[in-house]
């Protein structure tokens, strides 16, 4: 069985809005190989799966904020602001789309959704082994630090003034 989308592109089309990530309804379609139209009316359909963490529509200022990041112009493109689905919104379609490319699409989401928050868990280990060995080696470049400090410092030993000086004994000849 082939993927029909692949994970890095399915990937790449999920963003955080709201504190999740999120498919928007758009992609979604492309994906699954429908109209965004058809999709959306499945879903109003079936309203009742659909609760506000599982899809949402993006408002105003989160809409304005993505067509500037993906450089979607003013005049063409999407008309109306999207709707958002987060994971379990994805895995409910599967039970409202019935098509065989649906399926596998929806399984290919969820591991890239799996993918992610693996990527992510990695993440924060190697930010934690990071800061250990931040903190370890400061320690170690502090007295480096220090070395250095104490090579550039004049020394503490006094030593015989160069020249002549009238508080310094003559030897006197025998």
């Amino acid at each position: 069985m082939t993927a029909l989308a692949p994970l890095d592109e399915i990937a790449h089309r999920i963003v955080v809005l709201r504190g999740h990530k999120v498919l928007l309804g758009n992609d979604l379609a492309a994906l699954y190989g429908v109209e965004p139209r058809v999709l959306m009316q499945a879903v109003r359909r079936n309203a009742a799966r659909f609760p506000a963490d599982f899809m949402f529509q993006v408002d105003a200022a989160e809409w304005a904020h993505l067509k500037s990041q993906f450089v979607i112009s003013s005049w063409g493109g999407i008309r109306s602001r999207p709707h958002a689905f987060t994971e379990q919104g994805v895995a409910m379609l599967s039970s409202v789309l019935r098509s065989e490319r649906a399926v596998l699409v929806n399984i290919e989401i969820m591991r890239a959704f799996v993918r992610l928050r693996q990527v992510l868990s990695e993440h924060k280990e190697l930010a934690a082994r990071l800061d250990s060995l931040e903190r370890k080696y400061d320690a170690n470049f502090k007295a480096v630090f220090d070395a250095i400090r104490q090579l550039m410092a004049p020394p503490e030993t006094a030593k015989r003034p160069i020249g002549f000086t009238a508080d310094i004994e003559r030897k006197k000849s025998p």
